[in-house]
């Protein structure tokens, strides 16, 4: 189904041409004047100078084509449409066509959406946990925000890939090897003597293993010696020695399965669980082509490849594929890792997810690969660098005494924190008329934007929640504050973590956008039971501003997804989905819809409104969360 914006543009450019004019003068935006007009088009301001009249005239002329030509067909598209100085035209679009749009929105599958990834493979790496070390704050952001990526991806017809790329093959390894000989000298690992089948059992837990890498970390800090151990140890990890070999896959079968239920419980999927270990033994024949082909050469006893371009504005450091002591490094391990995957998979994107602090070292691999020829000039190489989630000090996130808080604890916290909102207002809810006789009764701000607005002539969800009930919602409400609260700012920017302003149920937050679908599940289900007959009933032509206001964000829908898609923004959808469910809340405080007698505009209504929930329930599911059934 195509986009209105690309409706209302072929309409602009055949009356252009109609007038004389090129099509390219017929650009139509969103207008950044709602109060004015609904779309716009400032085309007659650059064909005055190609035609050398004035804008004021083209546009005029323009506009009396298309009002002549509308009069003549039997559906109109513009409402209203007009020049004003010095050559801007004005559209407001018919509401008849308005709800045309909409019924076809409300017949398609993907409610319109085009899929035009058409097939093609885009790699999403997004992951980037060390293994042996739980899941922290700091790994919030790219999961997040990789998840929605991908799925937004998945949702328009790409074939999304998205791989975890695990730290399990540096120095870490060689620590974590090296602290459990001293702690377990006499594990069969250490005996060099030993010739039989290796344990299948690990010899520690994960709760002993995140112990262990911590305490080595800081060993090798003050001993030098343990850190010459460690190094060692890494080395003949990387040669394939059996004992260590064997200890590793203990360290990777025990770290998987706790990585795996935390990704899990914040709904964060992988397609691929790949480390930087898949890709060494790429390495050595990367190494020799790179200075086969004459890109790398020796500096201070390193290998590097000069990166710089002309066209730089600053210089730029060569990239280091090898160090003088012939280690790899991560440089050479995301090369390495780019060669499996062009191999395996032939991606026509690859899009990175990490700190922004990571810029530099992306540019050199991304250049790298290009001028190696590994990866085909034309094929974006994208690198979304995110921001720090802060405190409210306007510092990284911590927990109450300073240390890094676990990712699981985070998620309890602000499920804990809805919790107690349900629950208090489920005590408010007890003791209420049974007007309002649901679990969740919000706010009484009335219809402000962003705000909760309590249910009229019926309720909002229901009988009162039981505890279980409760507690089943808090999960999903905490995971869509949590990811909401994440999403909704650009990834580039950092940004204040509030718990108390991402678990409120008004205001621009998740819980709001839940609340708004869970309130027209309500709304559907007493018409339902009213004996209402919306089946067959089509959306009917506006009958008040408020109403316009809702169809017309709702035709922006599969726009938005796709340009969210686009320019890897879910920011962006985001803000529509909140436009969009203040749009609706604004339209229900100004129309009564169970009360309405007319038939066949409450109908209409219902219609209306049930596009508007598949449209928010399909949003908030690509962004990686789900509604309750109600709250």
């Amino acid at each position: 189904m195509k986009k209105i914006l690309d409706l209302i543009s072929a309409r602009m450019e055949e009356a252009f041409e109609a007038c004389g004019y090129e099509k390219r003068f017929a650009k139509v935006v969103l207008s950044n004047r709602p109060d004015l007009c609904e779309y716009q088009c400032n085309g007659a301001m650059a064909a005055a100078k190609a035609y050398k009249k004035k804008p004021i005239d083209i546009a005029g002329q323009v506009t009396a084509w298309l009002d002549e030509e509308e009069t003549k067909e039997d559906a109109r598209m513009f409402s209203d449409i007009n020049a004003v100085m010095p050559g801007f035209i004005n559209i407001r679009l018919d509401g008849s066509f308005l709800a045309s749009y909409l019924n076809g929105m409300g017949q398609e599958e993907k409610l319109g959406l085009e899929e035009t990834g058409r097939g093609e493979t885009v790699i999403v790496d997004y992951g980037g946990a060390n293994v042996a070390k739980p899941l922290h704050v700091g790994h919030l952001r790219s999961a997040v925000i990789g998840e929605s990526i991908r799925r937004m991806g998945n949702f328009l017809g790409y074939r999304m890939i998205g791989d975890v790329h695990l730290g399990d093959w540096g120095l870490q390894m060689g620590l974590i090897i090296e602290e459990l000989r001293d702690r377990q000298p006499g594990l069969v690992y250490f005996d060099e003597n030993f010739e039989g089948e290796y344990p299948k059992e690990p010899p520690f837990t994960i709760g002993e293993l995140e112990d262990i890498y911590p305490c080595a970390s800081a060993k090798s800090k003050a001993d030098d010696s343990f850190r010459e151990r460690a190094q060692t140890a890494t080395f003949k990890l990387q040669n394939g020695y059996k004992p260590y070999t064997a200890i590793w896959k203990h360290i990777m079968a025990v770290s998987l399965e706790d990585l795996k239920k935390n990704y899990g419980n914040l709904d964060v999927h992988f397609d691929l669980w790949k480390g930087e270990s898949d890709a060494e033994p790429y390495i050595p024949w990367l190494i020799q082509d790179l200075q086969d082909k004459g890109l790398a050469r020796e500096s201070q006893g390193a290998l590097v490849v000069d990166i710089s371009r002309e066209t730089d504005s600053k210089e730029l450091p060569p990239c280091i594929v090898r160090k003088s002591d012939g280690a790899a490094l991560y440089a050479t391990s995301d090369l390495g890792t780019i060669l499996e995957r062009e191999k395996l998979y032939q991606p026509a994107k690859y899009i990175y997810i990490t700190d922004k602090r990571q810029e530099l070292h992306f540019i050199q691999v991304f250049r790298v690969a290009k001028k190696a020829g590994y990866v085909k000039e034309d094929t974006p190489m994208i690198h979304i660098g995110f921001g720090t989630m802060n405190g409210k000090d306007g510092k990284p996130f911590k927990t109450r005494d300073g240390g890094v808080m676990r990712l699981e604890q985070l998620i309890g916290d602000i499920e804990e924190a809805v919790y107690r909102r349900i629950l208090e207002n489920r005590e408010v809810s007890q003791g209420e008329e049974a007007a309002v006789s649901g679990a969740f009764v919000p706010e009484r701000e009335g219809a402000v934007s962003g705000s909760a607005v309590p249910e009229r002539g019926g309720t909002v969800s229901g009988s009162v929640m039981s505890e279980r009930e409760a507690r089943a919602t808090a999960r999903l409400v905490g995971l869509a504050a949590l990811k909401y609260g994440d999403l909704s700012n650009q990834a580039a920017k950092d940004y204040v973590f509030d718990l108390e302003r991402f678990s409120s149920f008004t205001g621009n937050t998740g819980p709001y956008i839940l609340y708004t679908i869970v309130r027209i599940k309500s709304i559907l289900n007493n018409y339902e039971r009213a004996g209402g007959q919306g089946e067959g009933a089509r959306i009917l032509s506006p009958f008040g501003d408020t109403e316009k206001e809702l169809m017309l964000k709702l035709t922006r829908y599969n726009e938005v997804m796709e340009n969210a898609f686009g320019e890897a923004a879910p920011h962006k959808l985001c803000q529509y989905i909140y436009e969009l469910a203040n749009a609706f809340n604004g339209f229900y405080r100004d129309n009564k819809i169970l009360a309405e007698e007319d038939k066949k505009q409450q109908a209409g209504w219902i219609r209306l409104i049930t596009l508007t929930k598949d449209v928010l329930a399909t949003c908030i599911r690509v962004l990686g969360f789900d509604a309750p059934d109600r709250m």
